[in-house]
């Protein structure tokens, strides 16, 4: 993936509409380009978008890295912690060596698995999140 400097959003979600539309509506496909779209306008929208430039440049940075807040050496110890009420949304933290990030689900936050730099993904069969 190249990157590209000073990119204009409405260009690539003009780029984007354009071939959205090669797709019929419905398909996985163009239900994935209007997702990006989307996320492309989130940005604008909540007035970050100076913050997704930064993480966009950051990304292609080889010395980018994710920034774990929080390390525990049990689950137990990290869902002390989530219950504590300290945590907040999109919050990176590694459970006994492994990544996760904090989402907040209706009336609680929970722990989603999410690898960090030099970890393997591994397959969960169950397909359900960690809790």
């Amino acid at each position: 993936m190249p990157y590209i400097e000073d990119f204009d959003t409405d260009a690539i979600l003009k780029i984007l509409n354009s071939i959205s539309q090669k797709h019929p509506e419905g398909s996985p496909e163009r239900d994935a380009i209007e997702l990006a779209q989307i996320a492309l306008i989130y940005p604008r929208h909540t007035r970050k978008e100076d913050d997704f430039r930064r993480f966009y440049r950051n990304f292609f940075d080889p010395s980018f890295k994710l920034k774990v807040s929080h390390e525990f050496a049990t689950r137990e110890d990290a869902d002390k912690w989530l219950a504590s009420g300290k945590a907040e949304d999109a919050e990176r933290v590694r459970i006994a060596g492994k990544g996760f990030m904090v989402i907040r689900l209706p009336g609680r936050f929970t722990f989603m698995s999410a690898p960090l730099e030099g970890e393997e993904v591994e397959a969960d069969e169950s397909g359900e999140e960690s809790e």
